[in-house]
């Protein structure tokens, strides 16, 4: 029988920050913070299996949570927390800012360099994303003085042929990084040195910056992955297990999504038609509508004096 990656514990890990963020969602200062030290505490305790159990999986957005939610906006703060935990593994000082609008979300400082970061996570039901959903351009706003930015996304989930965002990353020192990447990066700092790791991130920074901007994807990653396995033969071995994780975590969100997603199917069947209509009137937002249309009101812009 072949040898699973994700273990065990990383799968109920999964299940538990899952119901973990709906149970807490309310008061989004407040449940970012719980989340962060949360977490915090349990790759303390746990370790290098913990994190790597948070980088294998988080890429994918609960179908559970509803769109633009609470939930949702608290997931994707959950997983700025598991990159800055990535980062502070590799050994840089690394933090989760507290801005929320015109900012990265990650910072990381270490004495050779420094620079800014920010996670992404899709939903596996998303059948569209354009060039705007990666943030490329606006990481690129947002270094204030670093000399690099990364985004970190699900593999799964990036333009595989051709994208604007490989062009972007190459002209405005933006590095587009993957959770599998992260973890292989974690653990090789882990096995030899934190400062081979920062060596080895920086050198995949300055790749990025020397490539001819393009948007050809297999240029882009083939730049980066033979890069990270040139530098040394240890991580090969690290590379091959986490290739297999990322197979094994597409196949566990896709259990998750198409369950819930069953589970949904079979409570609409189950609606009367009274609460059938009630339920299509709160998906379409009607009353907030009605309430907006009605809150609108003459604004005063247009009383210059009293006129003659």
């Amino acid at each position: 029988m072949e040898r699973k990656i994700i273990s065990t514990y990383q799968a109920e890990k999964r299940k538990h920050w899952v119901n973990e963020i709906s149970r807490l969602s309310g008061n989004f200062g407040i449940d970012a913070e719980k989340v962060e030290n949360k977490v915090n505490a349990e790759i303390k305790k746990d370790g290098l299996e913990a994190l790597l159990g948070h980088l294998r999986l988080c890429g994918a957005i609960p179908e559970k949570y509803t769109r633009d939610s609470s939930e949702e906006k608290l997931y994707s703060k959950y997983t700025d927390v598991v990159i800055s935990e990535a980062y502070s593994a590799i050994g840089f000082n690394s933090f989760v800012l507290k801005e929320r609008a015109d900012a990265a979300d990650v910072e990381c400082v270490s004495d050779a360099y420094s620079f800014v970061a920010d996670a992404k996570a899709f939903r596996l039901s998303r059948t569209a994303k354009n060039q705007k959903d990666f943030k490329v351009q606006a990481m690129d706003g947002w270094k204030y003085g670093k000399p690099y930015a990364m985004v970190v996304c699900p593999v799964y989930q990036l333009p595989s042929r051709t994208s604007q965002i490989y062009q972007q990353a190459g002209t405005r020192s933006v590095c587009i990084w993957t959770y599998t990447h992260l973890a292989v990066l974690a653990r090789y700092a882990k096995k030899t040195s934190q400062t081979e790791a920062i060596n080895l991130l920086h050198k995949l920074f300055k790749s990025v910056d020397a490539l001819h901007p393009s948007k050809d994807a297999i240029l882009y990653w083939q730049t980066l992955n033979q890069r990270m396995l040139d530098f040394d033969e240890l991580i090969r071995e690290f590379w091959l297990e986490e290739k297999s994780a990322t197979l094994e975590a597409i196949q566990i969100s896709q259990n998750e999504a198409l369950t819930f997603l069953a589970t949904e199917r079979e409570r609409i069947l189950k609606l009367s038609k009274d609460e059938a209509i009630q339920e299509v009137l709160k998906a379409s937002k009607i009353d907030t509508k009605i309430r907006k249309v009605k809150s609108v009101t003459d604004n005063g812009l247009l009383e210059t004096g009293k006129i003659q």
